[in-house]
């Protein structure tokens, strides 16, 4: 990988990142970007939170596809008992009559769902025992197979969409987990950067109170010899107090971003901390075509897109079949048996056969079936309508953070070749009012440049990585590595 480095002076920041003397009985504790970054994917709330999502989508799909699979089931009634008188049909007229028996039934059955014509099949055994208590016999009826097929002929068939919709769901889930990791990336770093920018700051504010009481000394030493006026030993003194407030400042905001990045890594031991800045800038240009590319097959909204048309066109299907003319068919052909004897219920069954053909046609619906299709027709240009407006923000957001990337990297190098001339530059005028050349407010801001340059070379590093993550993410490709982002799924289900 090529790969360019900052100029040498930037290293200087991680001598800075020496922590003070009442610090010194606590741990420390160095991480990089890539360090907290790793540790955020691997512990971070919103990690995990990412992790049971998945998981939650691939059970759901798991149920999908078992539910196309046979289905084995055991049932039956191993004990009825009934002692009642009962309402009886004969030729001659209804009487009562009493009804005093035990029985058992037991039946297996497998049973298989149709997705291509939305019907399903059963294959099917049974056995039933009847015991008449008051002629004391016993009546045995078996059905040793029996095959049924329920088929509805024009009716909504949800299992073909289903199986064309829970696969992009279940691909959309697995995108969307990769996307999370990206963003808890780059929540990782801003945290990274926040802290980064208050130990810098803490820094800055404490060199600017060491060059600040300097000055002040030498200002009273000059005053008492007559060489300076005491307005500009008390803007001196002014220049020394406003540091030291600024210096407390700096340290109540390091402490409370020490706190935001620790509970965000969920770090409880009590460890100072020290941040090592990223200097090493990967030599990454990224293609836009590429990237729109990448984009458009690899992210959850992409796939989104897609089975949002296909939902709404479901929808549709559904609207125009239900409520109308449907017709359901129903087939049975086996064979069963009756005897008194057990050892006789299997032999020579006859054939048992059933047809039935259900018809609903309705009359008068006073238009609910136009208007439940006419809701789902708008709804239907409503998701296209939306979907269009989508897909250019989502290839405007891509082109915008490409462009905005590629030219970072030179932004880096004027900030650090600024943080470097303002540097020398307070250096060098500081010199220049030690020998009293030049007056109190060409010091002062020299100093507020140079601090502001500094501040300024973190934050492109800052928007460098920031947008580097991004990228990643709206992608789903990592262009250092040249290969798209992956993750061992399988190691999530247990």
């Amino acid at each position: 990988m090529k790969s360019f480095a900052i100029p040498a002076f930037v290293f200087f920041f991680i001598f800075l990142f020496s922590i003070s003397v009442a610090a010194q009985e606590r741990s420390i504790t160095r991480l990089s970007l890539e360090d907290v970054i790793l540790m955020a994917r691997q512990r971070s709330p919103e990690a995990l939170i990412a992790s049971h999502r998945y998981r939650s989508s691939y059970w759901q799909y798991r149920y999908f596809k078992a539910d196309y699979n046979p289905q084995v089931n055991l049932s039956g009634a191993p004990v009825s008992f009934t002692n009642a008188y009962t309402y009886v049909e004969t030729p001659e007229g209804g009487l009562y009559a009493p009804y005093y028996q035990l029985s058992s039934h037991l039946g297996l059955s497998v049973d298989q769902k149709i997705g291509l014509t939305g019907g399903n099949i059963s294959l099917s055994s049974s056995l039933r025992s009847l015991i008449y208590f008051d002629s004391e016999e016993v009546e045995y009826i078996s059905s040793p197979i029996g095959i049924t097929l329920n088929q509805p002929l024009f009716g909504y068939n949800s299992f073909k969409w289903e199986r064309r919709i829970e696969p992009m769901k279940f691909k959309e889930a697995r995108q969307n987990y990769l996307e999370q990791m990206e963003n808890v990336a780059i929540n990782a770093t801003n945290y990274f950067f926040d802290l980064l920018l208050s130990q810098i700051n803490v820094k800055i504010q404490q060199t600017n109170l060491a060059n600040n009481d300097t000055l002040y000394q030498i200002a009273r030493g000059r005053y008492k010899m007559g060489t300076i006026a005491e307005n500009e030993v008390l803007n001196m003194e002014l220049n020394y107090l406003n540091s030291s407030a600024q210096l407390e400042n700096a340290l109540l905001d390091l402490e409370m971003k020490m706190f935001t990045l620790k509970s965000f890594l969920r770090i409880k031991v009590d460890a100072e901390i020290v941040l090592i800045p990223p200097v090493m800038i990967p030599d990454v240009v990224v293609d836009v075509t590429k990237a729109l590319d990448y984009a458009a097959v690899n992210r959850a909204d992409a796939i989104a897109f897609d089975r949002r048309l296909l939902e709404a066109n479901s929808q549709l299907d559904q609207a125009k079949k239900e409520g109308r003319f449907d017709v359901n068919l129903s087939v049975t052909y086996g064979l069963n048996n009756q005897s008194t004897i057990f050892n006789q219920v299997y032999t020579d069954p006859r054939e048992q056969q059933a047809l039935y053909l259900g018809v609903q046609i309705p009359i008068l619906d006073w238009g609910k079936a136009r208007g439940k299709i006419n809701m789902a027709e708008s709804q239907q240009e409503l998701v296209k309508t939306s979907i269009e407006q989508e897909r250019i923000d989502f290839d405007q957001e891509v082109f915008l953070k490409v462009m905005q990337f590629n030219m970072q990297k030179n932004q880096i190098k004027i900030a650090a070749k600024s943080d470097t001339v303002a540097e020398r530059r307070y250096d060098f005028t500081k010199q220049r009012y030690l020998i009293g050349t030049i007056d109190i407010t060409e010091l002062n801001s020299a100093m507020a440049d140079k601090d502001t340059k500094k501040k300024g070379y973190i934050a492109a590093l800052h928007s460098y990585w920031l947008n580097y993550y991004q990228i990643r993410k709206l992608t789903l490709f990592d262009f250092e590595k040249k290969s798209q982002i992956m993750a061992d799924f399988d190691s999530f289900i247990e």
